[in-house]
């Protein structure tokens, strides 16, 4: 069974699984889920918990020939198994397949590993622990509900917030939901349970966004102007390398550039995506993005983005920083195209 981590609790109340696979990449969410687990099993009389890690010379034959009997000191146990990379291995593959196979008594099985891609999910392991358990996808609200998503949180202590005070607390956490939980916590034990004070909030709350280079693309794609250059000044608050950030933004406007070029030829825009490796997923991103660019503006983002890559390097003395703010709000016709262009 495959299973969403909002549908955990329903789940649940229905009869607890004994195998689980737990995958994703925000740790705050696949512990509470794990959590909500662990709480289900011990209610049921899985009182022993045993944990293991997954490494290189893991015995995978002895870990699982341990398990022929019962512990002396508990009838039902709960076993954790962390898989770092999320590959157990071809031996750690097989291992898995026989637990799933012929289960040990009175045990429940708790596997946790990083957020699984299609090959790793299409592995016989992976389907035997989901034909004969639960695959649980945890996965982080997507930016526009994560102001919903706090405010569901808040409602658990008692809060309450209006939209603008959600969407402001969303922009000083954005990307980190751990920091997410830790504002809403700390909001709980200062305010008193009801609506909140806007004022109070503001005070109380910490900026702790962070951010990746593919907000930046993703920001840059939607024309979200003010996202863009608030992810922009993030990366660059937060040290990150200036010409990885423009290898990464100058990507995405090569492709436009190599879009606007098959169609000023007479291509279609389907054969144009494929060849340039344009997942579906990000198709209507980019036409849009395409659509507000406009070939003569590309253009010239290219010749921008060679003067962009000396400025990084430290040959050319202008701030490539702002400069590279202003070439993408240009190509979202946000603003004016920078004076190189």
């Amino acid at each position: 069974m495959k299973l969403r981590g909002e549908q955990l609790d329903a789940n649940l109340k229905r009869g607890l699984a004994t195998i689980w696979l737990v995958s994703g990449d925000e740790p705050l969410l696949t512990d509470e889920a794990c959590a909500r687990i662990r709480a289900a099993a011990h209610a049921q009389g899985y009182d022993e918990r045993q944990s293991y890690q997954s490494e290189t010379g893991f015995d995978w034959k002895g870990w699982l020939a341990g398990f022929d009997s019962l512990s002396l000191f508990s009838s039902r146990r709960l076993i954790e198994l962390r898989l770092p990379t999320g590959k157990p291995g071809i031996e750690g593959g097989k291992t898995l397949e026989a637990w799933a196979g012929n289960p040990p008594a009175d045990t429940v099985l708790l596997v946790t590993a990083p957020k699984l891609d299609k090959a790793t999910l299409a592995t016989k392991w992976a389907g035997a622990l989901e034909s004969k358990g639960v695959l649980l996808q945890t996965a982080p609200p997507p930016l526009e509900r994560l102001p919903d998503w706090i405010g569901e949180r808040l409602a658990r202590h008692g809060l309450k917030a209006d939209r603008e005070t959600l969407a402001w607390l969303a922009a000083r956490v954005e990307g980190n939901l751990l920091a997410a939980h830790q504002e809403i916590e700390k909001l709980a034990l200062l305010l008193p349970p009801g609506p909140m004070d806007r004022e109070a909030v503001r005070g109380a709350v910490t900026d702790v966004a962070r951010y990746d280079v593919a907000d930046l693309s993703e920001s840059f794609l939607k024309g979200d102007a003010a996202r863009f250059c608030r992810v922009l000044d993030g990366l660059q608050a937060e040290g990150e390398a200036l010409p990885f950030v423009l290898a990464v933004l100058g990507g995405e406007v090569r492709t436009l550039y190599r879009l606007a070029a098959g169609l000023s030829r007479g291509e279609h825009l389907p054969a144009l995506m494929r060849a340039a490796r344009v997942w579906d997923s990000r198709q209507g991103l980019v036409e849009r993005a395409l659509q507000r660019a406009g070939p003569s503006k590309l253009a010239w983002a290219m010749r921008g983005l060679s003067r962009l890559d000396r400025a990084a390097k430290g040959l050319l003395r202008e701030d490539a920083w702002d400069e590279l703010k202003q070439l993408g709000l240009a190509l979202m016709n946000k603003g004016k195209a920078p004076a190189f262009m």
